[in-house]
């Protein structure tokens, strides 16, 4: 049954297939369509580019006004900045040559410092070492004067003069250091010359004697208070100094650590100034750059959206020609069909038949005994002598569209039958019998098609035989060829006619895309009153509008139907 519904479906779509293959080679013949829709994409993409460029401009439009501020304010910003930068690098590069010179003379302050300290201690160690000296001879020499007091005290003249002691006291005597009465120097060299003849009670010496240990006394004591001064001038001298020394060092050290810092400074505040300068020059350059671009944009884009409105309007112009009915009318009569040769006709005809024929006598076989009527029935008519006449086969498509009716209402009771038993299936069986079913379903689909290949063999059969009958038909296109001349000759029309369109439609296109390729319309030849009456004063008539199809002035068609 399966078969049979399948058979009887293809059989009414290969009786429809003259009508569906006709439209199909239309279509597909059909350049005027594809020119069309080649157009109307065209007038889709005009304008959705228009769309993206609005509101491109839209956007650059409001950076515009936004940015435009934006860049002001930061050039502001820069011209207030750099003059600022300019000064504070100046005075720091000032506070910098200044801590140099300070580092500089605290250096010479303190070598000066740390010198003066190493003078001040030489001069101290040769005082030192001059009053050791000096105090060494004054101990010597009062040690020596007692001495000489106590044996002449003891009267023991002539032995002292035979010690070292009396050799010191001759030597100060000799001394034109010692400060003395030069009376009393004499007498006391007098004394060690001659010293055993002194005379004990007269005391002269020995007043001299004392005289000159008290003077000597006195003369250490003020070397010994001299001495205790320098080293007291020289403790303040190094106190002073050593402070003086650890003030300057961290004079030193603080200059050492200003002058980094203001190098360090003065670079970033040089670096900072370059960089703020050129994105000055940057601002400046773009923001000249920006006002010029904002200022010709909105003429730009007036310009563009005037020729995208001209460019569609001269593609609506053109699809409205290509599109109006009296222009498709004589498109259809224009492009060739399957209906402009009679062989080809018959050709399919005869093939449809013997194809239709094969497939009823194939399906025979196979049917129930209560189809097989019908079958015969449809095989009758398509065997018929008047199988070949015009409308003979309309009998047929009625008698499959009756059967297929009958099928579809078995069909539909199938249906419900199966729909059941799915319905059952599926509270009672699981997926495993749905793949079996599935299996049984390829298989028969695979039966069929081994079924098919036996028919197409049998087609083939038709068709040679169809072939062998068609040359005995040809005898009878003469009248069909007389039909045809007459179609070929409204056909040569409406192409004319069609030229006129197409050429129309270029026309208008080429006014926009290629201006010099345009042709004008040939103005209106007046008429010989006309002429006389525009020639004496008279305004000419109004041009009338052009008719015929779409107002491009072809009338052909009119002409080829009347």
């Amino acid at each position: 049954m399966v078969f049979i519904r399948a058979a009887i479906a293809a059989l009414c779509a290969t009786s429809a297939q003259g009508v569906a293959q006709h439209a199909a080679l239309k279509n597909s013949m059909n350049p005027i369509r594809k020119v069309v829709t080649l157009l109307q994409d065209m007038q889709n993409k005009v304008t959705s580019e228009g769309e993206k460029e609005k509101e491109l401009y839209e956007k650059f439009m409001c950076f515009c006004k936004t940015g435009t501020g934006d860049l002001a304010a930061s050039i502001a910003d820069a011209e207030a900045k750099m003059p600022e930068l300019t000064s504070e690098i100046t005075a720091s590069e000032e506070k910098l040559e200044q801590s140099k010179a300070d580092l500089t003379q605290a250096q010479a302050d303190r070598a000066a410092a740390d010198e003066a300290m190493k003078e001040a201690t030489g001069i101290r160690e040769k005082e030192a070492a001059a009053f050791a000296a000096v105090k060494a001879e004054a101990d010597t020499n009062t040690v020596a004067i007692a001495k000489a007091i106590a044996a002449l005290e003891k009267g023991m003249a002539g032995s002292f003069l035979q010690t070292e002691t009396a050799q010191v006291i001759r030597n100060l005597a000799n001394d034109d250091k010692i400060d003395m009465a030069e009376s009393d120097r004499q007498d006391l060299v007098a004394f060690l010359s001659q010293g055993t003849q002194y005379a004990p009670q007269s005391g002269q010496i020995t007043g001299i004697l004392k005289e000159m240990g008290d003077t000597m006394a006195a003369q250490l004591a003020e070397d010994i208070k001299t001495e205790e001064a320098s080293i007291a001038s020289y403790e303040a001298l190094t106190t002073a100094k050593t402070k003086e020394v650890a003030a300057l060092t961290a004079t030193v050290e603080v200059k050492t650590t200003q002058i980094g810092e203001l190098g360090v400074a003065i670079v970033q505040l040089k670096e900072d100034l370059s960089d703020t300068s050129a994105t000055y020059s940057e601002d400046k350059k773009f923001l000249k750059e920006l006002e010029s671009s904002c200022g010709t944009k909105t003429q730009e884009w007036e310009m563009r959206s005037k020729t995208r409105a001209d460019e569609l309007v001269a593609l609506a112009d053109t699809i409205k020609v290509l599109n109006d009915d009296d222009a498709l009318d004589l498109f259809k009569k224009a492009l060739p069909s399957t209906g402009t040769s009679f062989v080809q006709l018959r050709v399919t005809a005869l093939s449809q038949r013997a194809e239709a024929l094969g497939m009823i006598r194939s399906m025979h076989k196979k049917a129930d005994k209560k189809l097989r009527p019908a079958l015969d029935m449809i095989a009758l008519a398509l065997s018929g002598k008047k199988a070949l006449t015009q409308g003979a086969f309309d009998k047929v498509i009625v008698m499959c569209d009756e059967m297929v009716e009958i099928l579809k209402k078995e069909q539909l009771d199938d249906d419900s039958k199966k729909e059941y038993c799915e319905l059952q299936f599926d509270h009672t069986d699981d997926s495993k019998k749905a793949l079996e079913r599935q299996i049984a379903d390829e298989e028969a689909a695979i039966a069929d098609a081994k079924e098919g290949i036996k028919t197409l063999t049998e087609e083939i059969s038709a068709l040679e035989a169809g072939i062998i009958a068609l040359d005995k038909s040809v005898a009878q296109a003469t009248e069909q060829r007389k039909a045809e001349n007459v179609e070929y000759k409204e056909l040569r029309a409406s192409d004319s006619a069609a030229k006129e369109v197409l050429g129309f439609a270029k026309n208008r296109l080429n006014k926009f895309y290629n201006p010099k390729l345009y042709k004008e319309a040939p103005k209106q030849e007046l008429s010989a009153e006309d002429r006389i009456f525009v020639s004496n004063g008279g305004t000419p008539p109004p041009t009338e509008a052009p008719g015929g199809i779409a107002g491009t002035g072809v009338t052909v068609l009119a002409q080829v139907q009347a």
